[in-house]
């Protein structure tokens, strides 16, 4: 399992007083020295944490790294203003992973994965759109349930990303049938040959579970880790995760 560190609140932190303080590229460079295996971002069109200057900028310090980046977002997203679009980003930085999700722009945060519905075909054009400015990218969709993994394979991407918000509310429950549905979406997934990554209110209670399972290619992580930060210090918190991913 890999760890991929979303570095969104960092941004919004640093956005809050209008200056590069704390620096993005700073602790995007921290974490790499600390051992992680990508950097992610989601940009939203009103920047209102990751901009999209951000996004070109600690991609190219992943490609200089040898680590992947991942963007995140809707794959409708157009340009606005000072952001430039998701399709046009994606243009510029070629990533290594491209995770689509199916937010809306006042969402706060992703709550839902990709279900069936009237952009089935504009979501089919969009894929083949990326992979054609972008061929070497891993194109994920963002998924909650078994029909979610079955939409994703009939649209023809690489990987499903598991949406585990409902999984890290059983587990703070001490609901373990989460586990359950976790296991059968893996399943699910490893039958149709999806890759398998999963994101979403992880943390150090809950991240051991997800390992134990195994078959999960990677984790994005990003606000359970500066919370820990506040407690931990950044240093420790990611030798934490990793920790639990590694050993």
């Amino acid at each position: 399992m890999k760890l991929s560190i979303n570095l969104n609140k960092i941004a919004l932190l640093r956005n809050a007083r209008g200056e590069n303080y704390p620096n993005l590229e700073l602790y995007a460079n921290k974490a790499i020295d600390l051992g992680v295996d990508g950097l992610t971002l989601h940009p939203r069109p009103d920047h209102r944490h990751a901009t999209s200057n951000d996004v070109i900028n600690l991609a190219q310090i992943a490609k200089n790294r040898s680590v992947e980046f991942n963007i995140e977002g809707n794959p409708f997203s157009k340009p606005n203003n000072s952001f430039q679009g998701f399709y046009e980003l994606v243009k510029i930085i070629t990533p290594d992973q491209i995770t689509l999700v199916p937010d809306n722009v006042d969402q706060i945060t992703s709550d839902h994965g990709w279900s069936s519905g009237d952009h089935d075909i504009d979501l089919k054009n969009i894929i083949m759109k990326l992979r054609d400015v972008s061929n070497k990218s891993q194109i994920s969709l963002f998924i909650d349930n078994l029909n979610g993994i079955e939409y994703a394979y009939e649209m023809g991407v690489d990987l499903i990303e598991i949406h585990t918000g409902e999984f890290s509310k059983g587990i703070e429950k001490n609901d373990m049938s989460v586990l359950t549905n976790i296991q059968n979406m893996i399943n699910l997934a490893n039958e149709l040959g999806l890759k398998i990554n999963a994101g979403h209110d992880l943390n150090l209670d809950n991240l051991k579970y997800l390992v134990d399972m195994g078959n999960i290619n990677e984790v994005s992580i990003g606000h359970a880790i500066i919370v820990d930060s506040l407690n931990f210090g950044f240093e420790t918190t990611i030798k934490k995760y990793l920790d639990i991913i590694r050993n």
